[in-house]
């Protein structure tokens, strides 16, 4: 017997999943997905939760303003791990439930990092905009296997890259606030400071929570400790980069090239930034690969019965 607690999908790539969305109808039997594939926020969001008890969210901005005009939410379960979408303490204020489980789609943002990596060193996507172009020019590049590779952030995703970078025989440092010395000895990874990770890494990769420790961490200051010819990659959050300092070094070819698959704000707006040729952007897909929206949309279905962090 299905249960009839009332649920609300705000995730569109859940709501459009054939799989998933069978997965939670055999539990529950009053739901209502995202069918339209709309980006809810403000009343249209609040209208679309209200008299849910249960929600399974995305990157909806969950906030006091939602919250309060909310009273019969009890339970949100997140896709994905990012939680700079939603106020903490207003859940607590509330007594909302959240659920969100780590890692599962570690692996999916972890190969489009090495996807990027390749991709800016032999120059990909610049000599496939030439030739589409008319031109043929064979460019000279450079070689992921060898280089100083620097993860800013050692979580699971970091982990998972440093993981994939084995075979590259790379040398691997990382920063974090916290001390992941066990993990850096079982990945072969030394642990340094921030600027000397920057100042010492020819691929630098951000795998950074957004908050208020972290947000900018990447200011105009610290972006020029980049050593001349590096390259930058950010699948985190766009706010952790000072988008105009990052525009001004790629411009002048201080960084040799950046790939970025989330902005300050999405989509992004900075055309100059954009249209740069040493500049690679995605939509934000780093968690968007088939095995990657299972798994997350399967530990959201669990979690609607119970809080897990």
């Amino acid at each position: 017997m299905t249960d009839p607690t009332p649920v609300a999908v705000t995730s569109r790539s859940f709501s459009r999943h054939p799989v998933l969305r069978a997965e939670l109808l055999e539990r529950y039997s009053n739901v209502r997905f995202n069918d339209e594939g709309r980006t809810l926020a403000g009343d249209e969001l609040v209208e679309f939760l209200r008299g849910r008890v249960k929600a399974i969210t995305a990157l909806e901005r969950i906030d006091e303003s939602v919250l309060a005009r909310l009273p019969e939410l009890e339970v949100i379960s997140k896709v994905g791990v990012g939680l700079d979408m939603i106020d903490l303490d207003a859940l607590e204020r509330h007594r909302v439930r959240l659920s969100r489980v780590a890692g599962t789609n570690s692996r999916s943002v972890a190969e489009l990092v090495i996807a990027f990596a390749i991709s800016l060193l032999r120059h990909i996507d610049a000599a496939n905009r030439e030739v589409r172009g008319g031109a043929w020019r064979q460019q000279s590049g450079r070689t992921l296997s060898g280089r100083n590779v620097g993860l800013v952030g050692f979580g699971n995703v970091g982990r998972e890259v440093a993981r994939l970078l084995q075979p590259f025989g790379c040398t691997v440092l990382c920063a974090d606030a916290a001390d992941v010395g066990e993990a850096c000895a079982e990945l072969g990874v030394a642990q340094v400071g921030l600027e000397e990770l920057l100042g010492g890494s020819e691929v630098v990769s951000l795998h950074l929570d957004l908050n208020e420790s972290s947000r900018y961490i990447l200011d105009a200051d610290r972006l020029a400790l980049l050593r001349p010819g590096a390259v930058l990659i950010n699948t985190s959050r766009g706010q952790l980069v000072d988008e105009d300092a990052l525009k001004e070094m790629l411009t002048s070819g201080r960084l040799a090239a950046a790939a970025f698959d989330v902005f300050a704000s999405e989509p992004p707006e900075d055309r100059e930034l954009l249209d740069l040729p040493n500049f690679l952007a995605t939509p934000h897909i780093g968690g968007s690969t088939e095995e990657a929206i299972l798994a997350m949309g399967r530990a959201a279905i669990a979690g609607l019965d119970g809080a897990v962090g």
